[in-house]
């Protein structure tokens, strides 16, 4: 995970870390290079089975360029979809995140592979500085940055010319809909012992996308997608550069 704007960032990377461990969300370094294969009895399968979906329509969609792919990730966590992207021909993979435990264990686990390679910093750091991508995935990632804008205009100019930027996995909300949101999630960091957590989530609107070159390639409110008998809650979101 990457963190937002308001908190010092090793704080808000120790607290994500105890976070995600109090919701049964770190893995072993056997499910790890497994996922998003997972047992069928564990606590998160259904959320894997989402997150599974989301994945494999990313790798064929980019896989369907064939061509050559500089691709980053934003807030990699463990490393599995980097992983799994890394597969693509000729694609060559960077992937960060701020959680060190975390991004230390996807360096472990994905050691082998050669067109991938991990960071432990944030999109300011100068690890990054003067490279230019042809794709950029935020997957569940886009809900701890507070400015919506600012990501996305500052991601566009890391973009090469026709290059796209990928949300997935990251819940967008129509402008009606966000307090509500906010009380829901205030309420859940609230009872899981993570009050302070709540200042690090943000709920962001399809209307905020509306100054971009930009498609809903997945719409989990389509007639089609209602129907079906999983429902994949996430919209899939692309940003292009077309300057």
């Amino acid at each position: 995970m990457t963190g937002g704007n308001t908190y010092n960032t090793i704080d808000f990377s120790q607290q994500y870390f105890l976070l995600r461990n109090k919701e049964g969300r770190i893995y072993s370094d056997k499910e790890v290079a497994g996922l998003p294969e997972i047992d069928k009895d564990h606590q998160h399968y259904k959320e894997w089975q989402v997150r599974k979906e989301s994945g494999n329509r990313l790798a064929r969609y980019l896989a369907g360029k064939e061509k050559a792919l500089e691709i980053l990730e934003v807030g990699c966590g463990n490393g599995w979809l980097a992983a799994k992207l890394s597969a693509i021909p000729s694609a060559q993979v960077t992937a960060i995140d701020i959680n060190k435990e975390e991004l230390t264990q996807a360096k472990r686990v994905f050691e082998e592979i050669k067109n991938l390679e991990f960071f432990n910093c944030s999109l300011m750091d100068e690890e990054l500085n003067n490279r230019q991508f042809d794709i950029i995935v935020f997957a569940a990632s886009v809900q701890y940055f507070s400015s919506l804008e600012k990501v996305l205009n500052d991601q566009l100019k890391r973009l090469t010319t026709g290059g796209e930027i990928h949300i997935i996995d990251s819940r967008f909300y129509r402008d009606d809909e966000i307090h509500a949101a906010r009380l829901r999630s205030n309420d859940y960091y609230e009872n899981i012992g993570f009050p302070e957590m709540s200042e690090q989530y943000f709920h962001h609107s399809l209307e905020q996308l509306r100054s971009f070159d930009h498609d809903i390639l997945f719409d989990p409110n389509s007639i089609i997608n209602k129907l079906k008998r999983s429902k994949n809650p996430f919209y899939w979101i692309c940003i292009r550069n077309n300057a």
